[in-house]
């Protein structure tokens, strides 16, 4: 099939112009301001008027908890992957920490073949480190995996790596980007103890930054900073939250970094002075932390310090929500939102849509080596979004896609909406209408 979206508003590498997009079948066939119907194989394309409209290449999100197996009364790949589309992600790749736990060839091939008969969105995973899994990480299939993911803080089960020799071993022998969840357990026990102590045990959720601090953040990440240096590692360093660990980071072109970083759009929008009103909604680890914590965030990635801005997107149940900031679960869901909510801070004239673009779509494409996805460019998969600029609408219960049916944006107002969703060329979601019978292709890279 053949489709012509028309006078769309492109922004893509830097750049924004109207211009004619060509899409046959799977793939972008032409980019043209003045569309020859000669260049299209069956001539009569569909047309696709989306004058006012901005077109955007489909959102990569490097960092999701989709929650199967094993978890889905939290959310499942069917459930999460819809809400995904409907924010105008097109491929996601989906995070160890299931049960069981995704430290092996076999559970990886298992999520792969799950997968691909319930995913609206592209897909790929990440196998977890544990303390004694080294020579499965070493096994060939275990390339197939998108990277390695440690976590250097707590986790659940046997996913904490705290043993040296055992990070020694997995940074200098794998050969596969490292990507790291960084919190310094020993630095948040101690916080905990002391916090505690003088307190007691019913602290509320303004204590959770006090226990996961700077410092518990900090501690971790130039540890595994210093691991990659040491080792000549690539590194990417997940969801940082606070202003210290800019200080980790250089400025150049992500095609020359060896250690690279991820920012939340939680960490960009939220600070602590939202507790107040937000409560356990906005318990993330590593937490959401001070006002300067997020400016300095947002100004890194300004900057190019940081290079992909992502979700975590990682849904719990109401009721699991509930409770003292030491008992209630930490994560939520954002997929859904995620565009809209960077869209609504470049109308805020914080950040540029162009940025947005770079960091949401092309810098996690070119990080992790992902095969002709990422940019608007012929010959590359037609992973398309198109967003109304001009529409106001507010997040609430009865417009929600998520399984656990809450959202920390309850009651926010976006001043930009995705009205269509395109992942290979399919278009997948339209205007609160999904395709129910499309799946998505599992990512391919180039190694």
């Amino acid at each position: 099939m053949s489709l012509l979206i028309k006078n769309a508003l492109l922004i893509n590498e830097g750049k924004r112009f109207k211009a004619d997009v060509l899409v046959e079948g799977e793939r972008i066939k032409a980019i043209t301001q003045s569309f020859n119907p000669s260049i299209s194989q069956s001539f009569n394309p569909s047309v696709l008027d989306a004058s006012g409209l901005l077109l955007l290449p489909g959102i990569i999100d490097d960092q999701v908890h989709f929650r199967e197996p094993g978890l889905t009364h939290k959310g499942d790949i069917h459930s999460e992957s819809r809400a995904a589309v409907a924010g105008g992600i097109t491929s996601f790749m989906d995070m160890p920490n299931t049960v069981p736990q995704t430290i092996t060839v076999e559970a990886l091939n298992d999520k792969f073949d799950r997968t691909s008969s319930q995913s609206f969105a592209n897909y790929t995973f990440f196998i977890g480190a544990t303390n004694d899994n080294i020579e499965e990480l070493k096994k060939e299939g275990a390339g197939r995996a998108a990277a390695i993911k440690v976590f250097m803080g707590a986790s659940t089960g046997n996913m904490l790596v705290d043993n040296e020799r055992a990070l020694e071993r997995i940074f200098s022998e794998t050969g596969q980007i490292i990507a790291v969840h960084c919190e310094c357990e020993k630095t948040i026990a101690a916080n905990k103890a002391r916090i505690i102590k003088q307190y007691g045990e019913d602290l509320d959720i303004t204590f959770h930054p006090k226990i996961r601090d700077a410092a518990a953040c900090y501690n971790s990440s130039s540890h595994a900073v210093v691991l990659a240096k040491k080792y000549n590692t690539r590194l990417h360093l997940f969801h940082l939250s606070t202003e210290k660990e800019m200080s980790l980071l250089e400025i150049k072109p992500l095609s020359e970094k060896r250690i690279t970083a991820e920012v939340c759009v939680h960490h960009l929008w939220f600070s602590d002075e939202d507790y107040a009103g937000k409560g356990n909604r906005i318990k993330w680890n590593p937490a959401i932390k001070l006002r300067a914590d997020r400016d300095a965030l947002r100004q890194a990635l300004i900057d190019g310090k940081i290079d992909v801005i992502a979700t975590d997107h990682a849904p719990h149940t109401w009721e699991e929500k509930q409770g003292s900031c030491l008992r209630a679960a930490s994560g939520g869901p954002m997929v859904q939102h995620s565009l809209a909510a960077m869209l609504e801070l470049c109308r805020q004239g914080i950040f540029t849509e162009e940025l947005v673009v770079e960091k949401m779509a092309h810098a996690p494409a070119v990080l992790f080596g992902i095969k002709d996805r990422g940019f608007i460019r012929e010959g590359y998969y037609a992973d398309l979004v198109l967003v109304n600029p001009n529409v106001r609408w507010t997040v609430s219960k009865d417009n929600l896609l998520y399984k656990c049916g809450w959202s920390p944006m309850e009651g926010v107002t976006f001043s930009h909406k995705v009205e269509k969703t395109f992942v290979n060329g399919r278009l997948v979601y339209d205007k609160g209408v999904f395709d129910e019978g499309y799946r998505g292709k599992e990512l391919e890279f180039i190694k």
